[in-house]
């Protein structure tokens, strides 16, 4: 247990991907034959073919953690990140947008590794709003044991882990050093779910890691009925408070859900007009943990939530424009 008053407030580990954003019909995206609002694994050719059929508004720094660690830094969070990127252009764009919005990136890109580029997401936004990825691994699905570097989760308040990094089981096992470095120093565990797909491919997985490694897990209403195999909502938060001491659902425009123990939150959220979900999720939890650091109530945290991801999905893009001013 360490004595030592932590150097990060938040660690995020996840994906390191660069985000294409592009709007684009129902119909389009029909075409494309994909389930709205999921997440499609997608090589480098379906990427070029994607790719030349849209009109690309937006590049950005993107990735699930990635995202949230931008708010929770914008929030006044002490923040570090833990992702891989290639040594390539993107790769350092990346790395400069994390660096320029104030948040600790000390990994260390791959290199030698001839061509295998820094990851892509394609989001593709429909006009309710919904969006539904397409995404090239690259470099990021190349984060191994190696790269959880034990000084910097040991130095952080919180480790928050990246439901989507869970695909390869070289990330499973990244994924349990991090939770052992990071109890072994008296810290604690977070854990988003991320999709039901990939929940759905390491169901049996992700239940093991939740009930043995996981303090404080963030989920939406599908993802969390998905984990436990129920299509009924409280029978799944039930399950939830066995596994871990305080677990957090979002459910859309109903607000969060807050389960501590027994003790149960439900937190309504305020009515905005929505532009592109995209990050509303990652923006949820940054709100919640920046609170959270900051010793305000559960209900007070979940609020902090609502009003962050509000804010994102007024707009294009996963991350806050420079008018957020929501500080915990």
């Amino acid at each position: 247990m360490s004595s030592t008053a932590p150097r990060y407030d938040l660690l995020c580990i996840g994906n390191a991907i660069v985000d294409v954003l592009a709007t684009v019909s129902s119909e389009m995206l029909a075409g494309f034959g994909a389930t709205p609002g999921s997440m499609t694994l997608i090589d480098a050719p379906t990427m070029a073919r994607i790719e030349q059929r849209i009109r690309v508004e937006q590049v950005a720094g993107g990735g699930s953690a990635a995202n949230s660690a931008v708010v929770a830094a914008r929030m006044g969070t002490k923040t570090a990140y833990l992702g891989k990127v290639a040594a390539d252009r993107a790769g350092e764009e990346f790395t400069a947008d994390m660096k320029a919005q104030g948040i600790a990136f000390p990994s260390v890109p791959l290199a030698g590794e001839e061509g295998i580029p820094t990851a892509r997401c394609i989001v593709l936004i429909t006009p309710d709003g919904q969006r539904t990825m397409f995404t090239y691994l690259g470099a990021c699905v190349e984060f191994t044991p190696q790269d959880v570097m034990a000084d910097v989760v040991a130095g952080s308040a919180i480790t928050y882990l990246e439901g989507y990094l869970f695909d390869r089981p070289q990330a499973q096992e990244a994924f349990y050093q991090a939770a052992r470095l990071a109890h072994e120093a008296g810290r604690k565990v977070a854990l988003t779910l991320s999709d039901a797909f990939c929940i759905q491919r390491h169901q049996a997985a992700f239940r093991s890691f939740v009930s043995e490694s996981v303090d404080i897990l963030f989920a939406n209403e599908g993802e969390i009925l998905a984990l436990y195999e129920t299509e009924d909502f409280d029978e799944a938060l039930k399950a939830l408070s066995g596994d871990v001491a305080l677990g957090v659902v979002t459910r859309g425009e109903k607000g969060a859900v807050v389960q501590a123990g027994a003790t149960r939150h439900d937190v309504p959220t305020k009515p905005v007009k929505v532009v592109d979900t995209t990050g509303a999720g990652d923006a949820f939890a940054a709100g919640f943990l920046a609170g959270y650091g900051r010793k305000r109530s559960l209900v007070e945290c979940a609020t902090l939530g609502n009003e962050a991801a509000g804010h994102v999905i007024a707009r294009l893009g996963g991350r806050p424009d420079e008018g957020f001013a929501l500080k915990a």
